[in-house]
């Protein structure tokens, strides 16, 4: 199956030239680059989240493939879905899947299912793809959206995806996408925020559902967040950096009502 882009000229430019500009501005090419084995990016438009996405996939070092975890907004298709074949076309091109690891991990996985109708209208993994084609024209993509479940699911899932990652030739770094709290204002988002990230800080992904549930945060994408960091605790993972944190208020000088961004590498 070929995806075809949805978020094109809204999330971000739907021209190549357009998109790339955008793209070098908030991209640092001269990063220093880390061996991570995972990220956490945002992935709201481009004007308000791109400078925390740009930022902090800029410092890793590409490997071959990107395991992409999102949350289902839509709430279409199955509960827990992967793409195991076909291409993403964006403006920039095609990006194909990696079928073989893809494959693995369907395999590997006592939940998620082979599904593509929850990936076609779905944004979340979609605007992640042109920050990663920057960097190289070449990579390749496991799309994976996960629904709501208990957080035990969201950890096997976790455990089993690297099992599977540790099984195959191909060398996959996982980035797991979320936006923080949304529409409360600046120092409500931040403060709830904040707790949060600790959490993730510190590899403690029960923690991390505990606060979310207790201090009610808007966090959309905890569940792939939670898979990540199960995922990368079993790769080797032993501690997380915050690259940078930043709410839609930075960019449009609302602070009244914001989301909240944040970029994190788990190394």
């Amino acid at each position: 199956m070929i995806r075809e882009p949805i978020a094109a000229g809204q999330f971000y430019p739907g021209s190549a030239g357009g998109l790339k500009t955008m793209l070098e501005s908030m991209v640092d090419d001269r990063a220093e680059k880390v061996d991570a084995i995972g990220l956490i990016a945002p992935h709201a438009g481009y004007i308000y989240s791109g400078m925390v996405a740009g930022a902090v996939i800029s410092r890793i070092k590409f490997k071959d493939t990107f395991v992409l975890l999102g949350p289902n907004h839509t709430g279409g298709g199955k509960n827990f879905s992967i793409m195991t074949d076909g291409s993403w076309i964006t403006p920039l091109g095609e990006v194909q899947i990696d079928t073989e690891l893809g494959k693995q991990i369907l395999e590997s996985s006592s939940y998620l299912e082979e599904d593509a109708a929850a990936h076609q209208y779905e944004h979340s993994l979609e605007v992640e793809v042109p920050f990663l084609q920057y960097f190289r024209s070449d990579v390749r993509i496991v799309p994976i959206l996960l629904g709501n479940a208990h957080g035990d699911v969201y950890k096997k899932i976790g455990k089993e995806l690297a099992g599977a990652i540790g099984k195959s030739k191909r060398k996959a770094t996982i980035l797991a996408s979320s936006d923080m709290t949304h529409y409360e204002p600046q120092e409500s988002a931040r403060k709830k925020d904040s707790k949060a990230i600790e959490a993730i800080l510190n590899l403690d992904g029960d923690e991390l559902l505990t606060r979310v549930a207790d201090f009610d945060i808007s966090m959309c994408g905890y569940a792939p967040v939670v898979v990540l960091i199960a995922a990368a605790k079993e790769l080797g993972a032993t501690k997380a950096e915050l690259v940078t944190y930043q709410t839609s208020g930075d960019a449009s000088g609302d602070y009244s009502s914001v989301v909240g961004y944040a970029g994190i590498l788990v190394k």
